[in-house]
């Protein structure tokens, strides 16, 4: 699904923090999800709405606990590093630990999309869409 390649990217990955990861992963997620929606034919306003509840931070934390068991440790120490991460801001209508473990499965698809783990990172975002 992803439309451009990641070849040209210059920089050690381990030098990106974990919310930079989640930045990254968040615009993943969402354009992932949007692109599965848009072809069931229902108008922008509903396509919306559908989105906003997958990518919610309850829904996605949802999701992060329901894989958490399939995860490699590296996969695991991304999820760990990001959760435990200082937040500045949570968004006024998720819960705190929603929001921790949401802004870890975004670090983590983050991390997937940059490291160029195409195959792996499709899985997780299917596992992530058929379980909601």
């Amino acid at each position: 699904m992803l439309i451009f390649d990641n070849k040209d990217i210059n920089f050690d990955i381990n030098s990106i923090s974990a919310l930079a990861l989640a930045f990254v992963g968040d615009s993943v997620f969402d354009l992932f999800i949007r692109t599965k929606l848009v072809g069931s034919g229902k108008k922008v306003r509903d396509l919306h709405r559908e989105a906003v509840g997958f990518v919610k931070a309850s829904s996605q934390a949802e999701i992060l606990r329901n894989i958490e068991s399939t995860l490699t440790q590296k996969e695991r120490d991304i999820v760990r590093n990001a959760r435990n991460a200082k937040v500045n801001t949570v968004p006024k209508n998720a819960d705190i630990m929603d929001y921790h473990y949401s802004t870890a499965f975004e670090a983590l698809l983050g991390y997937l999309f940059l490291t160029g783990q195409k195959e792996r990172l499709n899985d997780i975002l299917q596992k992530s869409f058929e379980n909601k």
